[in-house]
C-alpha cells in the first residue's frame, strides 16, 4: 500500500518474476528519464526492465497493489 501521495523507490531486484496487480486507488510508475505512466484497479503489470525511479500515488486515498510471484526453490 502507498499512502495519498505517497511514493516508493523502486528497487528492481525485489521485483524479479513478480505480477502485480492493481486492487484500489492508483499507481503512477515514474520512470529515470521522467515517463511516466497511470495504472488503475484491475491493472495487470510488472515492475522490472522499465528503468523505474518510483512508485507513485497521486491520488488523495490509499493506493493498494498485489505482488504475485512463484514459489523459488530453496
Amino acid at each position: 500500500m502507498i499512502e495519498p501521495g505517497g511514493c516508493r523507490p523502486h528497487v528492481e531486484e525485489e521485483w524479479v518474476g513478480v505480477l502485480v496487480v492493481v486492487k484500489a486507488g492508483e499507481i503512477e510508475l515514474q520512470c529515470r528519464h521522467g515517463g511516466a505512466r497511470r495504472f488503475v484497479e484491475g491493472h495487470v503489470l510488472w515492475f522490472t526492465g522499465l528503468d523505474l525511479r518510483t512508485v507513485h500515488n497521486p491520488r488523495s486515498e490509499p493506493a493498494v497493489f498485489l505482488a504475485v510471484s512463484r514459489l523459488r526453490p530453496a
